[in-house]
């Protein structure tokens, strides 16, 4: 078995609406990963170019079948702050979550750290909050297993990372059974690294011919067997 998680962050309006339906055209779920506030973090000014979606459109989407996954509280490397703080954003992401996402459930999420940064102390901290954490890694790890929280990624940017994820996928699936899962951002012309519309079409039609797996992280971890 192959499985292929795309992971989607920043939660960019036009770009979230597109991957969807994307999936949709598909028949596959997108996760998408989203922060709890339109706050922007001094010196990211760059990031507020491109409206991000609300809490309505997170809903709608999810309602829609889609996996809504908290991001932070705002786009802060948790490598890069105290352990204190690094926790007080997180539970005021998730407590943000739970009011405002129908159907939340923190043990049932998967927290997409920013950046892909985090440390041993947070992940600790993390794994007794919710179900899993992505972070930065081998993006090629063994299938799931029962208990797995950790859940390692590769990404490309700035520039776009249509070649860069045709590569990697490539030469995933001619090797042995296992879990790409990639971390992606905006489509087109939006956000770090984007990713081409047309490229990420066709990628899933050849993913699903192949009868991959193409799951979010949470649904890959419900494969899990002992």
């Amino acid at each position: 078995m192959h499985i292929v998680t795309l992971s989607f962050d920043d939660g960019f309006e036009r770009s979230s609406i597109r991957t969807a339906e994307i999936f949709e055209r598909h028949g596959l779920l997108a996760e998408l990963n989203v922060l709890a506030s339109q706050d922007v973090v001094p010196g990211e000014k760059w990031h507020d170019r491109w409206r991000k979606g609300d809490f309505g459109l997170w809903n709608e989407l999810r309602a829609r079948g889609h996996y809504l996954m908290p991001h932070g509280y705002r786009h802060v490397n948790k490598a890069e702050v105290s352990l204190s703080e690094a926790k007080r954003l997180i539970e005021a992401c998730l407590d943000v979550f739970g009011a405002e996402l129908a159907g939340f459930e923190e043990s049932e999420a998967s927290f997409a750290f920013p950046y892909n940064r985090s440390t041993p102390e947070i992940e600790a901290w993390l794994g007794g909050r919710v179900r899993a954490f992505r972070t930065a890694g081998d993006p090629v790890m063994p299938l799931p297993r029962p208990g797995q929280q950790r859940v390692t990624c590769a990404r490309f940017g700035p520039e776009r990372c249509d070649d860069h994820l045709l590569g990697m996928v490539e030469s995933f699936l001619a090797g042995g059974p296992g879990w790409l899962c990639y971390n992606a951002h905006g489509l087109e012309d939006e956000g770090w690294g984007p990713l081409g519309i047309v490229t990420l079409d066709r990628l899933l039609e050849h993913l699903v011919e192949q009868d991959v797996r193409v799951l979010p992280i949470a649904a890959a971890l419900d494969l899990a067997v002992a």
